[in-house]
């Protein structure tokens, strides 16, 4: 098993700076949604239909970038494969601090909290020291976490996806668009990741009664407009702000993967300028 990690490590980390530059030359293409233009500031993206896959947009989708928290969704994906108790109590303790990056954490030390409260963290509040935590207390340690982690990226057929850690905190976890729509698809199957990802805020109860509340990292959950069915956002300098989305838009359950974006709200902008491109063109399709 070792071994066969290390081969991938160094396939993923051979894929040639050639091939990612001719591929941010490619053109966008479309599929049925033809009419209209869509302008994209997110240096990749993908939508594909989540039912068929059908690609409905597509930009720089092979691509090779630092996927920042997107992460957690396949950390997610690693514990409840593992049938961890989620109501065993869990310390937060000061190695759980984020070593590869100082960030803020309301989380401290000596905090104690269930595991399913930490996954919940996590995934709607993007809580470092949650996922941090949830690694350490896997069993075999973070180590054979991350394992886990990589040896699930090939079952799901994600061969230029490579992890270091569960939080997205490293530069050199990596993926791209294309490989994070398949995780995604993948993720949505869980119930609890579904629940997670969408909730508005939550809160914990972290010992000797004290309470915190944590508030959903992607404001479009909150929005009436969208039919969110999973979400996931990612930041840190490398990868620029990323987003992921498996909504429901003009009747139809999408997939929706964009990275690298720059600007504070451009992913917000992008994905609203996709939903508003999908209901501008399903609207002139013949009927029958």
């Amino acid at each position: 098993m070792r071994l066969l990690l290390l081969a991938f490590g160094l396939l993923v980390s051979l894929v040639p700076a050639a091939h990612a530059r001719d591929s941010a030359a490619d053109s966008v293409r479309t599929a049925k949604h033809g009419s209209g233009t869509l302008n994209l500031k997110s240096a990749a993206a993908l939508v594909v239909e989540q039912d068929g896959q059908q690609v409905l947009f597509a930009k720089n989708v092979e691509t090779v970038l630092p996927i920042a928290s997107i992460t957690k969704l396949m950390t997610a994906m690693v514990v409840l494969d593992a049938n961890l108790p989620l109501d065993e109590r869990i310390v937060i303790i000061k190695e759980d601090a984020d070593g590869a990056k100082p960030t803020r954490s309301r989380l401290k030390a000596g905090n104690e909290l269930a595991r399913g409260d930490l996954l919940r963290l996590a995934l709607m509040a993007s809580e470092n020291r949650a996922a941090s935590a949830l690694a350490r207390s896997y069993p075999g340690g973070t180590r054979a976490f991350v394992a886990a982690m990589n040896q699930k990226a090939i079952e799901l057929g994600m061969w230029r996806t490579r992890f270091v850690d569960g939080t997205g905190l490293s530069s050199e976890n990596v993926s791209t668009a294309q490989d994070l729509a398949r995780l995604v698809g993948a993720a949505y199957q869980q119930a609890l990741i579904r629940e997670y990802t969408t909730e508005y805020t939550y809160t914990v109860e972290i010992g000797k009664g004290r309470q915190l509340s944590f508030s959903n990292s992607n404001r479009l959950v909150r929005n009436s407009g969208w039919e969110i069915g999973l979400s996931k956002t990612g930041y840190i300098s490398e990868a620029g702000r990323c987003l992921v989305l498996q909504a429901k838009i003009a009747a139809t359950p999408v997939i929706i993967v964009l990275l690298d974006s720059w600007g504070k709200l451009t992913r917000i902008g992008d994905a609203n300028r996709i939903k508003r491109w999908i209901e501008s063109n399903s609207s002139r399709r013949p009927a029958g």
